[in-house]
């Protein structure tokens, strides 16, 4: 849709990849990041593994065979495996926040939290609020297939360019394509995607059955991913605006 292509395809993303992007937007941008990965992301993966729903009658439901979901307990298990992996991936990824601030220069301190930080974050709360384990679920596959689509475009910028014209901005630019591109991170995609289709079949919903009340909220959930995210994206000229 459109308002993909506007969140994967945003101004600042065709600046990060072509070499027009400054020094202090980029700052700007990290900065944001960081409030999201370092204090937002862990509570609202923390809120959904609280969320994983835990009867003891799933301790003694029947091994499923390959023909049919998986019990209860197994599903439970592999979401809280999935989960805790989350938080260890955004633990180094804050670090590497700051190794790659600070080997290129970037400022981290001194900016405002904009508006769509606070629209971003303030969603997550909400999501990881209600309860539903499979909304948070599809919630954060979402983010991250947002993420993965929207950097590799960076990435592919990036490529197609000659070597020698990378400047500082660029170069500062590349690990961050680089982490959010590779083939680890597709991975770590692919398999949140799968956890939340074998989420769906556990609770006896097809994938074809696009009328089904659940089927419409995880749709509506993701048009709202995407809103957030081309909001989350800084303008230019912010960064004149937003220093504290």
């Amino acid at each position: 849709s459109q308002s993909y292509t506007s969140a994967t395809r945003h101004p600042f993303l065709h600046a990060a990849g072509n070499g027009t992007l400054s020094n202090d937007l980029l700052s700007l941008w990290l900065s944001q990041d960081r409030i999201y990965a370092a204090h937002a992301y862990p509570k609202f993966i923390g809120s959904l593994i609280a969320n994983i729903p835990f009867s003891s009658s799933d301790l003694n439901h029947p091994s499923s065979t390959s023909a049919t979901p998986e019990s209860p307990e197994v599903i439970n298990q592999r979401i809280l495996q999935s989960l805790v992996s989350c938080l260890t991936n955004v633990i180094r990824e804050a670090k590497f926040f700051q190794e790659t601030s600070e080997k290129w220069g970037l400022k981290l301190e001194g900016w405002q939290e904009r508006k769509g930080t606070r629209d971003y974050t303030a969603e997550m709360t909400r999501i990881s609020a209600n309860g539903r384990i499979e909304d948070g679920l599809v919630f954060l596959w979402a983010m991250e297939k947002v993420y993965l689509d929207a950097w590799t475009y960076v990435r592919d910028q990036l490529n197609a360019r000659d070597k020698s014209d990378l400047k500082n901005t660029d170069s500062a630019v590349v690990p961050f394509a680089h982490n959010w591109s590779s083939p680890e991170f597709i991975q770590f995609v692919e398999e949140l995607a799968d956890l939340v289709d074998n989420v769906a079949r556990s609770r006896g919903i097809a994938s074809s059955d696009r009328d089904s009340e659940a089927y419409q909220r995880a749709e509506e959930i993701c048009k709202r991913v995407v809103e957030l995210e081309i909001g989350f994206w800084p303008e230019f000229g912010e960064e004149k605006n937003l220093r504290s």
